[in-house]
């Protein structure tokens, strides 16, 4: 396409926008409203994942041996789970460090008291074990079988009910995600397929005197898609604007004045947060914009 073309179709994308501005502007409004609703999501689903991996990397998998195995042993059974491959990180507790660990949390480190009540020896003489993190918390129940699997491997604690709410909870967001972004484009593509048909309308017989004369296809449909992407990208760019100021706000004013949620929730940093919706709000307004307008110019100017 030539640069006088082209120059020509960004005018021209100008002036229909300034033409239909009232319906332009509804346009531009209503994706600046699902974008907005859909970086709100997009920030909670964000917050609610992080929380979610955070428990999951807390998970452990703990795995107790046969009494009586030598050093040599218990090595090779943690090489055997290291070779797991849904294994991410593994950690052997020695039967003191298991015992101290108890004590620390059950009589706050009071090694005094406790020895009065069941003297020196360690109860927990032959409680050794591996403390296992997993990649995929999903496959616990697959790779707990893996593990009692392995010889002179005793007892496997897990928590199959908590792996299968966060699970739950993974599959619930991915779902509402998919859902809201859908209903995001059906009604935008609805109201910019509606604006660019009242500019086709109101230049129907300029269109016409146009194709006459030999204007190519791509001349008269250009002006349009230069309309919509115009359209999308005004109306993408407010609501990231928008969500940056919000989110800061908002995580600022909780975390200070509400303490409970400041210590249970971390939140994700607004950086963060505007960087993953930045590329995938642009996206899909001008994407919107984009089809919405390809769609209806080939509807309406038989192109």
């Amino acid at each position: 396409m030539k640069i006088s073309t082209l120059r020509y179709s960004f005018k021209q994308g100008f002036i229909n926008i300034r033409r239909n501005l009232l319906f332009s502007l509804a346009s531009i409004g209503t994706i600046i409203a699902c974008l907005f609703l859909f970086g709100v999501f997009y920030s909670v689903v964000l917050n609610m994942k992080h929380e979610v991996k955070m428990i999951e990397d807390s998970l452990t998998v703990t795995v107790f041996f046969e009494k009586g195995l030598d050093e040599q042993r218990i090595m090779d059974i943690g090489n055997e789970i290291k070779a797991i491959a849904n294994v991410d990180t593994i950690n052997y507790v020695s039967s003191d460090v298991a015992w101290k660990n108890y004590v620390n949390d059950v009589y706050n480190g009071d090694m005094n008291y406790v020895q009065n009540i069941f003297g020196s020896d360690n109860p927990l003489e032959d409680a050794s074990s591996y403390e296992i993190t997993l990649k995929d918390i999903s496959l616990q129940e697959d790779t707990v079988k893996a593990i009692k699997a392995i010889p002179n491997v005793r007892k496997v604690n897990s928590s199959e009910g908590t792996a299968k709410s966060l699970n739950s909870i993974n599959l619930f967001v991915g779902y509402a995600s998919l859902g809201l972004i859908l209903i995001l484009l059906f009604v935008s593509m609805f109201l910019i397929s509606n604006t660019i048909t009242i500019g086709i309308s109101v230049r129907k017989e300029e269109i016409a005197i146009m194709k006459l004369i030999g204007a190519k296809d791509s001349f008269v449909r250009t002006p349009f898609l230069v309309e919509g992407v115009m359209i999308g990208v005004i109306g993408s760019v407010i609501p990231i604007a928008l969500l940056y100021f919000m989110y800061d706000g908002v995580v600022d004013y909780l975390t200070e004045h509400y303490n409970v949620v400041a210590n249970l929730i971390h939140f994700v940093s607004t950086e963060e947060v505007i960087k993953g919706i930045t590329p995938i709000a642009l996206l899909l307004g001008i994407g919107i914009g984009f089809f919405a307008s390809l769609l209806t110019t080939h509807k309406h100017l038989h192109v």
